[in-house]
């Protein structure tokens, strides 16, 4: 099958439209030697051998998304799909079952489309850059800022998308490889941006989401992002390309290719705004194509490539050439491709798109993923059907259900906006408008709806208007319209419930607002958005999300320079560090997220069998070598750790566990937390106690080097649960430190 993908005829450089036509392997063999205009995302068929068009950029961020590859039916069938919250809100669910349904229930809505000839079979997606400055426009595609929650839900999406095998119901695409998390900063953008990176960082903190991808989950596909790393852009670095991605990470199979960002290869060679790391864009196409890219995308930005011109003036190899064509038509053939009309998933249609089942696990979703960050006096949940009672939504987003979707969306079966959805529910709604960045506004509507109503729910954020692709923040305080406004409605001694939509704002300001009484963040919650957030106000469902991101107080985007990707303090000046690992004053740190109830957790206290208070560094990893349990030494398994939740309160609600490591251990103490691992535990009732395992893995306990290397150090283990800590536990690792990972120079 490596030759026949090899063959394929692939005549001109047309815009490819429509979605994929399967080609009938039985007439004849598909054989060409004109292989160098299959090097780009829009790819030629030929129709005189069956073979269709085909395009390779297909988008599905959190739902199949309106792009290129796509289309969309103006009405009936395939005219809508589900679309689920913004992966910053799934994020903040911390549920790998909840993300592998939501993968699964994309893919099979995918592929639906692509067996009616609406798409193709890979998708570009997820976005798992770890989520570094808050200003960064694209930070809400991402989990969140951890590497580790990262890296596990890249895992738990990956798996849902692409299927247990040996067929993928789609191909994946894990991007932006690697240290992309800037748009525009001044005059450095994303197309010339150097990321200037330690070592010790790119492995700890920029890489492992990727590591999961290519070398745990075995990804389809690989995008390289627009930045140099350390001077050399991404996709033209031989050493994240191939050094890391191919050789270290072992992501070698022949179905298994790297796509360029959109113009990424154009802005690599000496184009205007460019990085111009090569002197023509002849020789900007052949140094990422003998770095290990196999496929260009071109968008309307940048020049259309001209491979054939860079082949003939011998900037790569026919080797080069037909090795990509292998890697990018095995990956067909691993999504059936070539499998004929009765080939795994040929048979998913239209009635498995927008079924009551995904329309029910879009609304959990968003449910799972809405943080509680303030709620005084237990005010919270709230009714509000009751006779006599009318509440007051008051804002931009209260009636803007489109905006809940977020970037790269496609066309929902339907929209419910939190004033559509109170409604729904028999709630008497006085609705009135707000700004979003205007610095004035006419607060007399607002303030009429505030003084005939019981309550004020007031709906505030930044959208993807002004966070988004190409398009950073500069600031993270709160708009000066929405917050005049806010304070003004705080006057009217009326309780105020404040939704918080979109990413990071600087809460310091409301926090001591009277009457606010509760604070609500519910990010991007998709097509069920309104739903999900009135009922976690009225208590149809209890929030139990946490923040995956640090919000920050407003006064860290003068102190921490955007370009700055150093993630500890004091690399430069004053600088505070990033994250929750580095930065200690946050407004509400991450992992941060109330209840309706209480909770109270209990771990082993004292040595018994359940989890003993000391482990030798040299057992546990002959134990590992010698059972087989892992292919790598980081992911050796460590014994988990016994731990029971019990709802102390009157409210039913889940419970997400986290345990952060901390120690004494290294050439020197390292009392930094980190989170370990995490258990979402569901449904726990009033006066249950809830066991669960939390399982982790060596890597789990050992730290990164300046060399880069993974190091599982001797020495004093602490586990904390929960933020701010409910449990903990010591324990200690005896014997010689380990390498458990060597990590390959530049």
């Amino acid at each position: 099958m490596a030759v026949l993908a090899i063959s394929l005829l692939l005549a001109a450089l047309t815009p490819v439209q429509g979605g994929v036509k399967y080609p009938d392997c039985t007439g004849g063999p598909l054989r060409s030697n004109k292989k160098l205009a299959n090097l780009v995302n829009n790819a030629p068929g030929i129709s005189r051998l069956g073979l269709s068009a085909y395009q390779w950029w297909n988008e599905a961020l959190h739902g199949v998304a309106h792009n290129r590859g796509i289309s969309w039916a103006q009405s009936g069938q395939f005219s809508a799909a589900t679309q689920f919250p913004q992966a910053i809100t799934t994020g903040a669910a911390f549920d790998d079952a909840l993300i592998e349904q939501i993968g699964v229930t994309i893919s099979t809505e995918a592929r639906a489309f692509a067996n009616a000839g609406r798409a193709h079979l890979d998708f570009w997606t997820p976005d798992v850059n770890p989520f570094r400055d808050p200003r960064w426009g694209r930070g809400h595609e991402t989990p969140g800022e951890d590497p580790y929650l990262n890296a596990r839900w890249a895992a738990a999406f990956v798996k849902g998308m692409q299927g247990p095998g040996p067929t993928h119901r789609v191909v994946a695409t894990c991007k932006h490889y690697a240290a992309y998390d800037l748009e525009n900063s001044g005059s450095t953008t994303r197309f010339n941006f150097n990321a200037k990176v330690t070592m010790q960082d790119l492995v700890e903190y920029y890489l492992p989401p990727f590591r999961q991808c290519a070398r745990d989950s075995k990804v389809g596909s690989i995008m390289c992002s627009y930045n140099a790393v350390n001077g050399v852009p991404a996709c033209a670095d031989p050493y994240l390309l191939d050094t890391i991605l191919r050789k270290h990470w072992n992501w070698t199979d022949e179905n298994q290719y790297v796509v360029s960002d959109c113009d990424a290869v154009y802005y690599l060679g000496n184009a205007n705004r460019g990085h111009r790391y090569k002197s023509s864009y002849a020789a900007a196409i052949g140094a990422s194509m003998e770095a290990g890219c196999d496929n260009m995308c071109w968008a309307t930005d940048g020049t259309q490539p001209n491979a054939a011109a860079a082949f003939n003036a011998k900037h790569f190899t026919q080797q080069t050439l037909d090795q990509a064509m292998v890697r990018q038509f095995q990956g067909l053939v691993k999504a059936g491709y070539f499998d004929g009309p009765n080939g795994m998933y040929r048979n998913l249609g239209p009635s498995d798109v927008n079924t009551s089942a995904a329309q029910k696990l879009a609304l959990r979703a968003a449910e799972a993923g809405i943080v509680l960050l303030k709620n005084d006096n237990n005010f919270l949940p709230v009714a509000l059907n009751t006779t006599g009672t009318q509440a007051a939504m008051i804002g931009f987003w209260a009636n803007a259900a489109d905006k809940m979707l977020g970037g790269y969306s496609g066309t929902p079966p339907f929209r419910d906006s939190p004033v559509s959805a109170a409604r729904t529910a028999g709630i008497t709604v006085n609705f009135a408008t707000g700004p979003l960045t205007q610095s004035s506004f006419d607060a007399s509507a607002a303030v009429s709806a505030a003084q005939k109503s019981s309550v004020v729910i007031f709906f505030a954020g930044i959208d993807n208007t002004v966070e988004k692709e190409s398009q950073d923040r500069t600031s993270i305080s709160w708009p000066a319209g929405q917050l005049s406004l806010l304070t003004r409605l705080s006057g009217l001694n009326k309780p105020i419930v404040v939704v918080k939509l979109g990413t990071h704002m600087d809460d310091t300001p409301i926090l001591a607002l009277p009457n606010v009484k509760a604070i609500l963040w519910a990010g991007y919650p998709g097509q069920s958005g309104g739903t999900a957030v009135m009922n976690s106000i009225t208590g149809v469902s209890a929030p139990a999300g946490r923040l995956p991101v640090t919000m920050y107080p407003s006064s860290f985007t003068s102190a921490a320079p955007y370009t700055n990707m150093a993630l500890r303090p004091g690399t430069t000046g004053n600088y505070p560090g990033r994250t929750y690992r580095w930065y200690k004053t946050p407004v509400f740190g991450f992992g941060h997220g109330l209840h309706y109830t209480n909770f109270s957790v209990s771990v082993p206290s004292s040595p018994e069998t359940s989890f003993p208070k000391t482990f030798a560094i040299e057992a546990l990893l002959s134990a590992c070598k010698s059972n087989n349990t892992a292919s790598y030494l980081d992911l050796c398994p460590f014994p988990s750790l016994p731990l029971s939740a019990t709802n102390t309160g009157a409210t039913a609600s889940d419970y997400v566990a986290l345990a952060f490591v901390k120690g004494e251990y290294g050439p020197q103490p390292y009392p930094i937390k980190t989170l370990a691992a995490y258990e979402r535990i569901s449904g726990i009732k009033p006066g249950e106690a809830r066991a669960v395992e939390l399982k982790w893995n060596l890597g789990s306990l050992a730290r990164v080097n300046e060399r880069g290397d993974t190091v599982l150090y001797p020495g004093k283990y602490t586990v904390l649960i929960d933020t701010p800590v409910l449990a903990n536990l010591s324990f200690t690792l005896t014997g010689e430190e380990a390498v458990l990972d060597r990590w390959p120079q530049a």
